[in-house]
């Protein structure tokens, strides 16, 4: 018997109501049940569609968000592989979300090392006028979180003028593209306004660290950003 016949025993019915989040549910206890690793080939669609006794289109959808997520990759004509570890969770945390918080994490793991040399890069390259940007976006930036008021497209336009100084555009490129690689879904609790707020202050270290034209204090800044979102992002999940 292959893992994925042996996986498919794993997978259990679920009631009508609680499609979506329970689909996603039950295929974690299947992985976990089945002790499939990474690398290991999941049932087919319509296996799994008549084990948990929904439609083939309501497990396409919860494949399709754990691929967003990066926990399984589809071959085509071969079938859909895992490529993340996956940990069912039976306490108030949902899964889902208790998935998402590593998948953010391992973004996150990314997302350090590109912003560690573009920071360095914008401290040793920033003219006189890109530093003034910078610090000027900052301050707007600062200022509508300070107030409440909607701040994505500043906080957007604040690493943006940091990327440009760089004097490297196609580290502005990736950055700007990183977080589409990672679908959230419209109830995830990270991609709420809330999310992400602790981590604002500490903006303004970042500025004046590339404003003084010095790269390790600005390492040191984008270190402490990014070190209080993975923070909050574990305390949201409980990993």
């Amino acid at each position: 018997m292959t893992s994925e016949e042996s996986a498919a025993r794993y997978i259990e019915p679920i009631g009508r109501k609680t499609r979506g989040a329970q689909v996603l549910d039950a295929l974690a206890d299947m992985v976990e049940k089945a002790g499939l690793k990474v690398g290991d080939r999941l049932p087919p669609e319509t296996t799994l569609a008549e084990r948990c006794g929904v439609g083939r289109s309501t497990v396409r959808e919860a494949l399709n968000r754990w691929e967003g997520l990066g926990i399984i990759r589809r071959k085509q004509g071969d079938g859909t592989y895992l490529t993340a570890s996956v940990r069912s969770y039976h306490d108030f945390v949902p899964t889902s979300v208790r998935l998402e918080g590593e998948a953010l994490l391992r973004l996150m793991q990314v997302r350090r090392a590109l912003e560690q040399s573009v920071v360095r890069m914008a401290a040793e390259n920033a003219s006189t006028a890109q530093s003034r940007d910078i610090a000027q976006k900052c301050d707007v930036l600062l200022d509508l979180v300070a107030s409440g008021q909607p701040w994505s497209r500043a906080d957007a336009d604040f690493h943006a003028a940091v990327y440009d100084a760089s004097a490297n555009p196609m580290f502005g490129r990736i950055l700007q593209r990183l977080d589409e690689v990672l679908e959230r879904s419209k109830e995830s609790p990270f991609g709420q306004k809330e999310f992400g707020l602790a981590s604002f202050p500490m903006h303004r270290d970042l500025s004046d660290a590339i404003t003084a034209r010095d790269p390790d204090a600005a390492v040191l800044a984008i270190d402490q950003i990014i070190d209080s979102v993975e923070d909050e992002i574990r305390r949201m999940a409980d990993l």
